[in-house]
């Protein structure tokens, strides 16, 4: 008989993500150059850097930095904090997993308020710590009450928080006041805070002060921001003590070298990340309104993606994909009847539009 694993694995489920599945695809006799992506909440108009003149074969060759010393310099600079408050990571997902490792086990409860990223249940499960829920319904468009999680903290104390600020799927975004509320009411507590796509948001405060309170890890991506899925890139922020822990848990060479100065390239970018940020507004704009005419109500969202209510999530989604024309069925978040769409370029946008109405006029 094999061997079996923990029991917690046993019982564990994959989370589901957006992107292509690259076998639906090939039964649809379709490439992934074939479509066009409104289910990932990247940037559409960051181009990634030039990577041919980035690393000759001789880098290549070489480990990398197992410490990302010039990346972390690099955005330490521009972040305004110490290289010693910071930890790059192969994606932020790999350091939600981490922060789950590394701080919490069996008999601990986890606290994570939904509809939200998968990966943060899973990341749990598999440290042997126990879910806790908090959802937020329908009746408030899915805007998490502050208040309650409060009282809920304090009831049950819980050894982690997880709150995706701006949260996905829905683009709901906490206040400052709010954050500073929940850890106020959870000194023992270790927060982790997901602020993947905090560069989307156009009111968007700074929660890098916080981490002087020392029970807070704020995750960020660069993959959304500056269009590097492929390369996986993130980084988390946190008082120094924190970050010395993570590390010593943190696999050897977990950033590889292209990733690494890819970071450093983009992070120039300035200007082109500002220019980007306004167009992607302006897309998403057009997207609420030409849908909201077509008579379907757009959820408020601060960011460039937000939830749409429709008939039948999962066969809108596979008609439009069939056209070339990728949206995220939202089942997987515990919303089945609403799917999620991330504003691209303006010509992709009136393309997803004028197909909806083509398959409006068919039926």
């Amino acid at each position: 008989m094999p061997l079996r694993p923990r029991p917690e694995i046993e019982k564990l489920a994959p989370s589901p993500h957006g992107s292509v599945d690259y076998a639906e695809l090939k039964t649809l006799g379709l490439t992934p150059e074939n479509v066009i992506d409104f289910s990932v909440c990247s940037n559409p108009y960051m181009l990634p850097p030039d990577l041919s003149n980035m690393c000759d074969a001789a880098a290549l060759s070489r480990l990398p930095d197992s410490q990302a010393t010039e990346f972390r310099e690099c955005l330490a600079g521009k972040l305004g904090v110490s290289p010693a408050n910071l930890l790059a990571g192969n994606g932020s997902t790999e350091l939600i997993h981490l922060v789950a490792l590394t701080y919490f086990g069996n008999g601990d409860s986890v606290l994570i308020l939904e509809p939200t990223f998968g990966e943060y249940a899973v990341a749990c499960q598999i440290s042997g710590a126990t879910v806790m829920r908090q959802w937020a319904g329908k009746e408030t468009k899915f805007a998490h009450r502050i208040e309650e999680t409060i009282d809920l903290i304090k009831r049950v104390r819980p050894k982690g928080i997880f709150i995706c600020n701006p949260n996905n799927p829905t683009g709901r975004y906490l206040s400052r006041r709010e954050i500073e509320s929940v850890l106020d009411a959870s000194p023992d507590s270790l927060l982790v805070l997901d602020e993947a796509y905090v560069g989307f948001v156009e009111k968007k405060w700074s929660s890098l002060d916080l981490i002087s309170r020392d029970n807070l890890v704020i995750t960020r991506s660069m993959t959304k921001d500056y269009a590097l899925g492929g390369l996986r890139l993130g980084y988390a922020v946190a008082h120094r003590q924190i970050i010395e822990t993570l590390r010593r848990v943190a696999q050897p060479w977990n950033v590889n070298i292209v990733a690494q100065r890819a970071g450093v390239v983009v992070l120039d970018e300035t200007g082109a990340l500002e220019r980007s940020q306004q167009q992607i507004r302006e897309a998403k704009q057009f997207l609420v309104r030409e849908l909201t005419r077509l008579g379907f109500t757009p959820l408020p969202s601060e960011t460039h993606y937000f939830l749409v209510k429709v008939a039948n999530p999962k066969e809108f989604r596979t008609v439009l994909l069939r056209q070339g024309l990728l949206i995220r069925d939202c089942a997987s978040f515990g919303l089945p009847e609403y799917v999620r769409i991330a504003a691209r370029t303006m010509p992709e946008n009136e393309r997803l539009i004028a197909t909806i109405k083509k398959i409006r006029k068919e039926k």
